[in-house]
C-alpha cells in the first residue's frame, strides 16, 4: 500500500489522502519507522518481503516462489523436482498485455488447467489455484535447471514475449519450458473458455507464464526460532506457503479472494479466533498491490480504507488484555511504476505496555521521524517479539 507522491493527489500518496483512523491510531500510540523488506540484490516480491518480515534472511533462504506456493497448496515436492508459479496471461501480437488474463475466474481457469494437464502430462503436473495464479511442477528435470532465470510477468507488462522467455539460451531446461509456454498459446487460444471471453470483451487467458522456480524448501520454524506458535491469513498461495514452511497454521477463510472483493470481516474474525490458541497471526491483504499493478488510484485508496475500517477496526475493537499489533506494507507497488520496488516500507508497532514516539499518522513521510529509524526487514521479529529497541542500522 506504500507509494510515491502523485500529481493527481496534489503531491500526496494514497496513504496520505485515505481515511484511516485506525492505522493513524496505531502510529500515534506506538513506535514508527521504515523497514527494508527487500535486501539489496534480491527481487522485490512478496515472497522475499514476507520471509524478511518473519525473520528469515532472503539471501540465506533462496527458496523460490514456486516451491513456497507448492507448500501453501499442500503439495509435497520430491527430491530433484522443480516447482514454478504458473500465471495465465494475455498476450497480444507477441506482447505481454495482461499478467492476470483479466483476472480470469477460478472456474474458467480450472477448465484450462485440465486441458494443459492432458497436453503436457509427460513433462510434469499442473495444479489449479485461484484466478490466474497456479502451479506447475517439472518432473524430469535436466541437470542445468539450477542455472535458469525467469521473469515475473507483472514486471514486464507491455514487453515482448520473446524478450522475457526463460534464459539462458542453449539451456536444456529453458528450452523445455519455453517450448511449453509457446505451445500453450496455440492450445489455449482455441479453447471454448477463451472464445467466450473474447466474445464478451474480456482478456483471454491465451498463454501460460512460468516463473519463480525452485526446489523443496527447508527452513526453521517460528517455534524453533522464537519459541512461539503462529497462524497465517491470506488468499495468496505464496504467503500461505511461507507460513507452512515456518510451521504456522494455514487458515482457510471463506470469501478471501486476493482481490478487491476479499472478505475483510472474515479475515479479522478468523485471525481473532486463531489468537485464542496461537501466539501470533500474520494477516496479508493483496488488494492494494493489485491496484498498484493496474495504476488505479481510487481502488488503492479504497483498499487502504477497507483495511482500516473493515479489518483493522474490527481487530482493535475485539482485542483485550495485553497485546502487540504491527502494521506495514510488505513492499511498495507504486501507481506510477505499476510494479514492485525495493524502497523501505512504512511500519508502526503498538503495544499495550510499550513505548511511543512523536509520530501522529501512518504514511510514508510521517514514519520517517519515528524512533525505529530504518531497519533491515529480518530485524522486525526481534523488535516485535523480543521487544528490542530498534534504531537505525
Amino acid at each position: 500500500m506504500g507509494d510515491y507522491p502523485l500529481e493527481e493527489l496534489g503531491g500526496k500518496t494514497p496513504l496520505q489522502v485515505a481515511r484511516k483512523p485506525n492505522l493513524d491510531w496505531i502510529a500515534a500510540n506506538g513506535r514508527n519507522g521504515l523497514l527494508r523488506t527487500i535486501p539489496e540484490g534480491t527481487n522485490p516480491g512478496s515472497d522475499i518481503a514476507i520471509m524478511s518480515i518473519l525473520g528469515y534472511d532472503p539471501k540465506k533462504y533462496r527458496l523460490g516462489r514456486g516451491p513456497l506456493e507448492a507448500a501453501g497448496m499442500g503439495i509435497k515436492l520430491k527430491k530433484g523436482e522443480f516447482a514454478f508459479r504458473c500465471n495465465f496471461i494475455t498476450q497480444k501480437k507477441g506482447v505481454i498485455a495482461d499478467y492476470s488474463a483479466g483476472h480470469i475466474t477460478t472456474e474458467e481457469a480450472q477448465e484450462l488447467i485440465n486441458e494443459l494437464k492432458n497436453e503436457f502430462k509427460s513433462l510434469g503436473d499442473f495444479y489449479p489455484g485461484i484466478s490466474y495464479r497456479h502451479l506447475f511442477v517439472l518432473k524430469k528435470v535436466p541437470d542445468d535447471a539450477d542455472n535458469i532465470k525467469t521473469t515475473p510477468p507483472h514486471d514486464v507488462v507491455g514487453g515482448k514475449v520473446s524478450d522475457y522467455l526463460v534464459r539462458p539460451e542453449g539451456n536444456k531446461t529453458a528450452k523445455i519450458l519455453n517450448e511449453m509456454m509457446l505451445r500453450s498459446e496455440q492450445i489455449l487460444s482455441e479453447h471454448p473458455v477463451n472464445i467466450s471471453r473474447l466474445k464478451t470483451g474480456k482478456n483471454p487467458a491465451n498463454m501460460i507464464w512460468l516463473w519463480g522456480e525452485g526446489k523443496k524448501p527447508v527452513m526453521k520454524t517460528l517455534g524453533e526460532k522464537y519459541g512461539i506458535s503462529g497462524a497465517v491469513v491470506s488468499a495468496v498461495t505464496v504467503v500461505k506457503g511461507i507460513g507452512v514452511c515456518a510451521g504456522m497454521t494455514k487458515l482457510e477463510v471463506p470469501g478471501a479472494t486476493g482481490y478487491y472483493d476479499t472478505n475483510y470481516e472474515n479475515k479479522a474474525k478468523y485471525a481473532l479466533r486463531a489468537l485464542e490458541d496461537h501466539d501470533l497471526v500474520l494477516i496479508h491483504i493483496e488488494a492494494p498491490d493489485e491496484a498498484g499493478h493496474v495504476g488505479d488510484i481510487e481502488r488503492k485508496i479504497e483498499a487502504i480504507e477497507n483495511i482500516d475500517s473493515r479489518l483493522l477496526g474490527n481487530i482493535i475493537d475485539a482485542l483485550e488484555g495485553e497485546y502487540k499489533i504491527a502494521v506495514m506494507a510488505d513492499h511498495l507497488t507504486p501507481i506510477k511504476v505499476r510494479g514492485h520496488v525495493s524502497d523501505p516500507v512504512p511500519i508502526s508497532i503498538y503495544s499495550t505496555g510499550g513505548r511511543k514516539d512523536e509520530v501522529k499518522c501512518f504514511d510514508e513521510n510521517s514514519v520517517v521521524e519515528g524512533s525505529l529509524g530504518v531497519l533491515e526487514g529480518n530485524r522486525f521479529m526481534d523488535i516485535f517479539i523480543r521487544d528490542e529497541q530498534g534504531g537505525n542500522i
